[in-house]
């Protein structure tokens, strides 16, 4: 963008009063805005002239499957793919928004929209354009940031690596996304190590395992006499992080009712202890992490809209191993030196073999499944250089659990029928033991009860 003009952004709806609308807003905030009203506009428009951010209808007709919008935002990233596309829908369609962001928008707003709210998030849409393809390369990243423990190359990977550096030096709050085992938790440490916070601590909390009725202790902390069993004053997750991170795990798993609590702390950043007669000041960073897609929650009324927009003003999605494969022999030779160091079990190698091996499988639980099977193969295979026989041999107990997981037959299943699928298969694997399905699923017991309450499933005696 030259600095001699203000940032450039391309509305396009065929509603006109929408675009009346964003085009004040845009302009009242010192954006220069251009409106369209279709995809043939829009491309004209974009190859007539530098745009810097493009807000995107996602229907142009009266068929509203999204279809033509997905095409448009298809054509763009095609195009320009550093230009960032934020879409507009209606949480009618919000599974048509979550397709969008998968496809490459950078992120998605509602009509009605709040203004404060929109205007922050395209001024954090701005401040991150640029990383893609054509960005840095790893050494040049880990030049600038500390990035230990994060191991990869691959394109999608250093994109996160470079937002992490640009979202790092603010205190905008950060949305992780991604499935278990991705390394959400890495990316919040790194977040916050590279941050002018570091210093400070980094307090996490897993938001799944909180007992609803010890929410508001555990959270903000409470005074001597508070209930029964309050000998002393206990500080908070909140209070601990004062100064520093707060890192929300698993915030899919919150209810409604403590998500108000936390909803007020991140508008006025204060909290009230058990107890107390008056509330107290945090200075507190926030980074949440989830598994789930946040916006489907809203859209189902699991999750509150108000709560969603204060935690992701900046979002961030992690990329399942098997869409960056080129990296599993990195990880796997790092898995093998840190597995090796801590057992003492010297130098070890990997052959030709077994990286390919490792390369071809689907890894659904991704890198904390790869690292599981590193550690159990190196205990098991009693040898300096592993190869493919040795995984194979030590592997044959996650050969069963996969060929069980093929025959669940899952084609035409939502996400949710899915997932109550693959509960019941591992509570009729193990007995209705909860504590190992919670373990075997990846999820705190009380998440696994959640699952089992919202899918309708007794609970099985342990």
């Amino acid at each position: 963008m030259e600095a001699s003009r203000p940032p450039r952004i391309l509305v396009v709806d065929d509603d006109g009063a929408v675009q009346v609308s964003l085009a004040l807003l845009l302009k009242q905030s010192g954006f220069d805005a251009v409106c369209c009203d279709g995809p043939a506009a829009a491309l004209a428009q974009l190859g007539s002239r530098p745009f810097d951010l493009v807000l995107q209808d996602m229907n142009f007709s009266l068929q509203t499957s999204g279809a033509e919008g997905l095409a448009l935002l298809e054509e763009i990233r095609k195009r320009y793919p550093t230009l960032p596309v934020l879409l507009m829908t209606a949480w009618g369609s919000i599974a048509l928004a979550v397709a969008g962001i998968k496809a490459g928008a950078a992120n998605f707003f509602t009509k009605p929209w709040d203004n404060a709210q929109l205007m922050d998030l395209i001024a954090a849409t701005l401040e991150l354009k640029g990383p893609d393809a054509g960005g840095p390369g790893r050494k040049a990243l880990d030049g600038q940031f500390d990035f230990a423990g994060i191991v990869g190359e691959h394109p999608k990977l250093l994109r996160v690596l470079a937002t992490i550096g640009q979202v790092a030096k603010t205190r905008a709050p950060v949305l992780i996304l991604g499935e278990s085992g991705t390394g959400k938790e890495l990316v919040a440490d790194a977040i916050h190590r590279n941050s002018p916070r570091a210093d400070s601590p980094i307090v996490k909390i897993n938001m799944g395992a909180i007992q609803p009725t010890l929410f508001e202790s555990e959270m903000f902390g409470h005074v001597r006499g508070a209930f029964t069993d309050a000998r002393a004053d206990r500080k908070g997750h909140v209070a601990s992080a004062d100064g520093g991170t707060l890192f929300l795990d698993e915030i899919g798993e919150l209810n409604r009712g403590d998500q108000v609590k936390l909803l007020r702390v991140l508008q006025d950043q204060r909290y009230q202890p058990v107890g107390a007669s008056r509330s107290e000041q945090a200075d507190v960073r926030v980074v949440s992490a989830t598994n789930r897609e946040p916006a489907e929650l809203v859209a189902s009324g699991e999750f509150r809209e108000d709560l969603f927009y204060r935690l992701n003003l900046i979002t961030i999605r992690l990329p399942a191993l098997r869409e960056r494969r080129s990296d599993i022999p990195l990880l796997a030779r790092h898995i093998a030196a840190t597995v090796a160091d801590s057992y003492g079990l010297g130098q070890v190698t990997l052959t030709q073999g077994a990286l390919d091996w490792l390369g071809a499988q689907p890894w659904p639980g991704n890198i904390r499944q790869l690292r599981q099977t590193m550690e159990r193969t190196l205990l098991l295979s009693g040898t300096s250089q592993l190869g493919q026989a040795d995984f194979a041999a030590a592997g044959r107990l996650d050969d069963g659990a996969a060929s069980s997981s093929q025959r669940l037959g899952v084609d035409g299943m939502t996400l949710e029928q899915v997932e109550r699928r693959m509960i019941e298969a591992a509570l009729d694997q193990h007995g209705g033991n909860i504590t190992r399905v919670a373990k075997v699923l990846g999820l705190s017991r009380t998440a696994l009860y959640r699952r089992l309450e919202r899918h309708g499933l007794a609970e099985p005696d342990e």
